[in-house]
């Protein structure tokens, strides 16, 4: 055994260590996918401070995380949404092809 050690331990560890970084790639790429999250419509008076305080509930990010990933994932700028806009939040979708509206009216 130690005769099979010495000679493919370089195999072996690189054949472990592929399979290592393939797993971890393929959650990175899972979790990126945009139909993995809720997709909602921005009502008027609503900002992204209001949006993750409501979601709050369903996200593990700090009210600034959350601000910081809308910002990042939809292309936004120092709280630039707007009434009608479509914007990708963290939380997981577990409805397909839906698009919800947020509205305090909802809430």
């Amino acid at each position: 055994m130690k005769k099979i050690w010495n000679q493919y331990s370089y195999i072996i560890l690189f054949i472990i260590l592929s399979f290592s970084a393939a797993f971890v790639f393929s959650n990175k790429i899972h979790e990126n996918n945009p139909s993995n999250y809720v997709k909602i419509t921005v009502q008027e008076g609503e900002s992204l401070w209001k949006i993750s305080e409501r979601y709050a509930s369903e996200h593990r990010l700090s009210s600034n995380q959350f601000i910081k990933w809308v910002e990042e994932k939809n292309g936004i700028s120092g709280d630039q949404i707007f009434p009608g806009e479509k914007i990708m939040i963290p939380v997981k979708n577990t409805k397909s092809d839906e698009t919800q509206v947020a509205s305090s009216e909802n809430y």
